[in-house]
């Protein structure tokens, strides 16, 4: 069977995060991945520390729901009316309606970050792509997993993987804002 769709589109937008990230923080000094234009904002590197905290807390119950025998691939991702509503409202940059505080599991640190959450950040997408390769021969629309901030509500694998792509790309734009910022400080 050749490679689903949706895997593939999400293994690009995995990897083209990678790169932004990248581009982003690697020989940032620790002065400019931890530098904020306000207290109550992210630097670049609590974007990335946010986006490694939330990747890392999908992966376990994401990994408990593949774990049952194979249910059949399908080509694409179709989200239920939750999952859509739910991307549109909270994760989308372009679609989001309502800002929310970040759930406290993936909330950024407030000390200072090091140089290595670089090398955490493309580690909790390449555990994201090992999960997205194991769920190919899966029925990613029916299989469901516990959400890992909200435990009643259940999303399909599929919105699952959707989620940490589209939020990766949120807050790598964050991140990229941070930089582009007048006062943003030189090496």
């Amino acid at each position: 069977m050749p490679t689903p769709a949706w895997l593939v589109r999400i293994t690009n937008d995995l990897h083209d995060a990678d790169a932004r990230a990248i581009s982003l923080a690697k020989g940032l000094t620790v002065a400019q991945l931890n530098w904020k234009p306000r207290p109550e904002t992210w630097s670049v590197g609590q974007c990335l520390e946010h986006l490694c905290l939330s990747n890392e807390v999908y992966v376990a119950p994401i990994e408990i729901a593949l774990r049952t025998a194979p249910t059949g691939a399908v080509a694409e991702i179709t989200p239920g009316w939750f999952g859509s509503w739910f991307i549109r409202t909270y994760i989308e940059p372009n679609t989001q309606k309502a800002r929310a505080r970040s759930p406290r599991k993936s909330a950024p640190i407030v000390r200072d970050v090091d140089a290595s959450i670089l090398q955490r950040f493309l580690d909790s997408n390449e555990s994201i792509r090992d999960l997205a390769a194991r769920a190919r021969e899966h029925d990613v629309n029916r299989v469901r997993f516990r959400n890992p901030f909200v435990s009643w509500i259940r999303f399909t694998v599929g919105t699952g993987f959707q989620i940490v792509a589209r939020h990766n790309h949120r807050h790598l734009s964050q991140a990229e804002r941070v930089m582009r910022l007048p006062d943003f400080p030189s090496a």
